[in-house]
């Protein structure tokens, strides 16, 4: 495999004017539109095409008095009427898109891959759009039909496909549409061999007459019959091999593709399922053909893999390494075990871009590796879906084109930035691969839908059809019947093609365009790279590490950085250029550091973390994960009621999870400074898409990707704060429900948790008593007559609760005694502490990755007198039921048992009760000192991950459908808390649910009454809540109310008039609207 040219270097410039930028700058209406007179010259241009056509159509219907809608009908008063009606829908709409549409055409838009699209995209779409061809039949769509075909050739000569002739594409709405097909493709390809087999096994089957001479070559290139050959032989033939079939039939017996075609319509896959031949060849269950794909996927592929009838689970995930490419290690260790156990690999499919990270896969090795394998008797597709990254092969030199720099002068000055050179190998591979995904509506800066799928060999095609022979016989008029789609519109097809017409799918065309865009994507990396210091509230840190990270020394580190200030943020794109031209070394030039910085293609991906007031960095992921989603929202927007133009940056984010990224997550938590300890915490990661070639005109210095810098700053120390204090752990009021009878010497404290605030972020129960005969009468008469109230104590005072329960002599709390009611019964009544039972941290790192599944557990506490809970020993028949009546009464009696729901993840629900135990034999003697000190309850059969998450609203989560309702019966088992009070609870319910438990038996959920004190307690929005999240409303609702008051004006008759809507008004001479009322367009009044 020979490898592209590497780039040259960037000059600076002969010219004083940059040439490329300007013509670049004739594809956008540009961002303030500036652009607009020539696009709506076109679009009149348009218009006036389409009256030519419309009139020239039969000019005689003219002479002939045919006159559709005469000047009659159109001085009508409800023709006048009905235009009006639409005219003030139009406008309202506009207007409404114009309010809340985002602006993509922005510089400052740097969220998804949305952008200012070309303009002759814009002008082919709406031109097509007027004559609404479509492009499943020819004649339905002469014209656009012959655009796709275009679209399919622009590409497969882009992509470098060697047979022009042999190359073949076709528009698809979307590159999750070419993936599926793709992938049926694999399907079908490995199938076909067999399909021709059993035509030749079977008894009257139709191609047995030759099954004594049909030969085909082995993957290892043995000339075989194919009768002969194994079903791992089959199932690995080579691509070329499998399609070389039909056509090596016709050469050999004469057979024709129609006869052909029709007799293999009874065998092949698309018509008998995978299942029939895996019987017929038998195929071991469990053995099913694979597919591997990198865990940074489209989400389309586990799709795609339903779809086709592989199963999702056959969407193998390949982890990647620290930079999110494919670990080819991990790539190649997994076919070795598919190799090993003869199990069929349908494809490896290489991402060319994810669209998380931009990353690139090592494609060039893959198809090395490929060969590898093959020279072993295996083989498989190589798919690459460059959805993202296929238009950026227009950066690499054309054999015999000129690669001459493009670089400009002083005045506006954009350099481009050529791709690092792995990049454009794997670019430079893609002409090896199999098929290709590519979405013009991404890089191409096409309207939707707009996404393609070209392959290598165009007779692949076939193996997707119904009706089309699988030897063509000349040029493809009709390409509808390819496919997964029907009904497709042309023009997406003529649009793509009139942008890579007028732009060019070279160097000087989309080549430029994208170089530009790098070259923005770089400077915007060195802002994330170096945008935080040692002396701020917050480090943001890029996820494509910095060159001296090499040496994990943070001065060196630093260093970097602020090479990056002084040489990039603080220079022009002139003054840049015109120190590298006096840098003789090359590793020393600005436009090296700048090429090594970012991903692979023009995506950065980098997170935050922040540090304490006194300057200590936060490590719990959790926590910094927050201050990204408060970030994010900041910088989006997900209301009708946000105004978009007030937004001065757009920013998204995704996520990295364990299962997807493993250590690649890992060390980039590593290096943000958060523990590591819980590596299936996911972690939050901002991202930038760069689209946009316009952000780092030379005109302005370089402030405008600076002052963006500045804004970011400004939005991300304001949400620091917001974290700093959520996570402040200094003294404050705390609330504890009292459990117990006022008549018992000692009372239990359950303490009132909350996720969201540090100070809260625990969970305790304690044993005190009342240390004045006043606040013990209190209590008496309260646990008494509250019925179903909650008794709470809430400190009197703010107080350090880690101080109050580290002290070793028994402390006082002094505590308002209250009601959910009535609020405050006895002020500062004292407390002494006895023992601590629990005192469990909430934080992040404590944690449990998953919820329990198959039972909820519970913390058990309280008083349980010896034997009190044993049932009575060998009853006769007669005396069975006497005797369980007396042991409950002597249970309600004796038991005085609490139990709390064991918060092992966030979000959850606090669920409290006094509960009646009865066990199925007799009472272990470490069962009472077990739950003295608080012991371990689960209700086995129910699934607490099934529950999860609980409604976000009370009444909902302690509705009727609650499991944990007053009178509820459960089967229990019951554990001894074998950690410390105040150790973590991180995968301990795992541990002790591998030992035998103290004991078994039932437990009844009691309204408190005899019990003492507060009875059933449900919490899932204290818990939970979050003080400095805005509430939450049903955004899709007021959406759609907007929407529904143009309809009902549209009803009522309604037009504008100069930006106002006039409803029930009458339609005058001219058309206008009198004596109706004034509405404003924007809130309807």
């Amino acid at each position: 495999m020979t490898r592209p040219a590497k780039a040259k270097a960037i000059k600076p410039a002969e010219e004083a004017r940059d040439i490329t930028h300007e013509v670049i700058s004739s594809y956008f209406i540009g961002p303030r539109a500036e652009n607009l007179p020539q696009f709506r010259e076109n679009i009149t241009t348009i218009l006036d095409e389409l009256q030519l056509a419309r009139k020239n159509y039969f000019g005689e219907d003219v002479e002939n008095n045919f006159n559709f809608i005469p000047p009659s009908i159109q001085s009508s008063p409800s023709f006048l009427a009905s235009a009006a009606r639409t005219k003030a829908a139009v406008q309202q709409t506009a207007r409404l898109l114009g309010q809340h549409s985002i602006p993509f055409w922005s510089p400052r838009y740097q969220a998804h891959m949305c952008t200012d699209l070309s303009m002759p995209a814009l002008l082919g779409y709406f031109m097509t759009m007027l004559y609404n061809p479509n492009n499943v039949a020819l004649e339905a769509s002469p014209l656009s039909t012959v655009a796709e075909i275009e679209v399919g050739e622009q590409l497969c000569e882009l992509f470098g496909f060697e047979e022009q002739d042999k190359a073949w594409g076709h528009v698809t709405c979307d590159g999750t549409v070419a993936n599926i097909e793709a992938l049926w493709v694999a399907r079908n390809l490995k199938y076909y061999p067999l399909s021709v087999r059993k035509a030749m096994d079977d008894e009257d089957g139709p191609l047995r007459f030759v099954s004594d001479e049909f030969r085909v070559r082995t993957c290892e290139g043995r000339l075989k019959l194919l009768r002969e050959m194994s079903l791992w032989e089959m199932m690995n033939l080579r691509v070329k091999t499998v399609l070389d079939i039909p056509g090596v039939l016709h050469e050999q017996f004469g057979i024709t593709p129609e006869w052909l075609e029709g007799v293999m319509a009874g065998y092949n896959v698309q018509t008998v399922g995978k299942e029939a031949l895996n019987r017929h060849f038998g195929v071991v269950e469990g053995m099913d053909g694979q597919f591997f794909v990198p865990s940074t996927k489209h989400y389309s592929w586990p799709k795609a893999a339903a779809l086709v009838g592989l199963g999702s689970e056959n969407a193998v995930s390949v982890g990647v390494d620290h930079d999110a490419r494919v670990d080819l290690d991990k790539l190649e260790k997994l076919l070795e075990e598919r190799f090993e156990r003869q199990q069929p690999v349908y494809a490896v499919v290489a991402v060319i871009g994810s669209t998380e990270e931009g990353a690139v896969d090592p494609l060039e090795k893959i198809l090395a590796m490929r060969q590898r394998f093959q020279a072993r008797g295996m083989s498989f597709m190589v798919h690459a879906d460059a959805a993202w990254g296929g238009y950026f092969a227009t950066m690499l030199p054309r054999e015999g084109q000129d690669d001459a720099d493009r670089d400009g002068g002083e005045d506006g000055l954009v350099p481009d930035l050529s791709l690092r050179v792995e990049t454009q190998q794997s670019l430079f591979a893609l002409r090896y691969c199999d098929s290709i995904t590519v979405d013009p509506h991404k890089a191409g800066y096409i309207p939707y839908p707009a996404g393609a799928l070209t392959y290598r060999d165009g007779r692949i095609k076939n193996l997707v059809t119904w009706t089309s022979p699988y030897l063509s016989r000349g040029a493809v008029t009709s390409i509808g019947i390819y496919g997964v789609e029907g009904s497709k519109p042309g023009a997406s097809a003529v649009s793509t093609w009139l942008s890579n017409q007028c732009i060019g799918l070279d160097q000087k065309g989309y080549g430029a365009l994208l170089a530009e865009a790098c070259f923005t994507s770089s400077r915007l990396s060195a802002l994330w790279a170096a945008l935080s210091t040692p002396r701020d509230s917050f480090v943001c840190t890029p996820f494509n590490a910095l060159p001296s990270e090499a040496s994990s020394d943070p001065r060196e580190i630093e260093r970097e950085k602020q090479r990056i200030r002084d040489e990039i943020l603080s220079k022009s794109n002139t003054e840049i250029i015109a120190q590298d031209s006096i840098t003789t070394n090359t590793a020393d030039k600005t436009i090296t550091l700048l090429r090594a910085l970012g991903s692979d293609l023009n995506i950065n991906a980098f997170a935050l973390n922040w540090r304490y007031p006194d300057g200590c960095l936060n490590t719990d992921v959790e926590e910094a994960n927050y201050l990204m989603e408060r970030v994010v929202s900041r910088l989006s927007v997900d209301h009708p009621d946000d105004n978009p133009s007030s937004i001065p940056l757009y920013l998204t984010s995704t996520e990295f999870e364990y299962k997807d990224y493993g250590d690649c997550a890992t060390n980039f938590k590593r290096r943000l400074g958060l523990d590591t300890n819980t590596p299936h915490e996911k972690l939050m990661v901002l991202r930038n898409v760069v689209m946009s070639p316009l952000a780092t005109m030379d005109g302005d210095h370089g402030r405008f990707i600076n002052m963006l810098g500045e804004t970011f700053r400004e939005v991300v120390e304001k949400e620091v704060k917001v974290c700093q204090v959520r996570n402040d752990d200094s003294p404050d009021y705390h609330s504890f429900w009292i459990k117990g009878r006022g008549s018992a010497k000692t009372v239990y404290l359950s303490y009132r948790p909350m996720f969201h605030l540090a100070k809260h972020r625990r969970q305790i129960i304690l044993e005190a008593e009342f240390a004045s005969e006043e606040g013990r009468q209190a209590y008496r008469l309260l646990e008494g007559n509250t019925g179903d109230d909650e008794i709470i104590l809430k400190t009197s005072d703010k107080i350090d609760l880690d101080s109050v329960l580290s002290t070793a002599t028994k402390t006082i709390l002094f505590g308002n005694l209250t009601t959910s009611s009535n609020g405050i019964i006895l002020p500062r009544t004292p407390l002494t502490i006895l023992s601590i039972l629990k005192n469990r941290p909430l934080n992040t790192s404590s944690h449990d990755d998953t919820y329990p599944s198959g039972y909820c557990p519970f913390y058990l506490y309280g008083s349980i007198p010896s034997s009190s809970t044993s049932p009575p020993s060998s009853p006769g028949a007669g005396q069975e039921q006497e005797q369980q009546q007396q042991q409950e009464e002597k249970e309600g009696e004796s038991q005085q048992l609490y139990i709390d729901h064991i918060l092992t993840k966030s979000p959850n629900i606090f669920l409290s009760s006094p509960v009646a135990l009865t066990l199925d034999h007799n009472q272990p003697l470490s069962l009472p000192s077990a739950v003295a000190k608080g012991a371990i309850l689960t209700l086995e059969g129910v699934h607490e991950a099934a529950l999860q998450p609980f409604p976000a609203s009370e009444p909902l989560a302690a509705g009727k459908n609650l499991f944990f309702q007053p009178g509820k019966e459960f089967r229990v088992a019951v554990w001894s808390d074998t950690r410390d009070p105040g150790a973590s609870a991180r995968g301990l319910l795992g541990e002790i649910r591998k030992t035998e438990p103290l004991a078994r038996g039932k437990v009844v959920l009691t309204t408190g009454a005899g019990q003492g004190g507060t009875g059933m307690v449900v919490d899932v929005e204290r818990i939970n809540g979050d003080p400095w999240k805005e509430t939450e409303e049903e955004r899709v609702s007021l959406w759609r109310e907007r929407f529904g008051r143009i309809g009902k004006e549209m009803d009522n008759g309604g037009t504008v008039d100069n930006g106002v809507v006039s409803v029930n008004g009458t339609v005058g001479e001219n058309g206008g609207v009198s004596n109706g009322h004034r509405v404003c367009p924007n809130c309807g009044e």
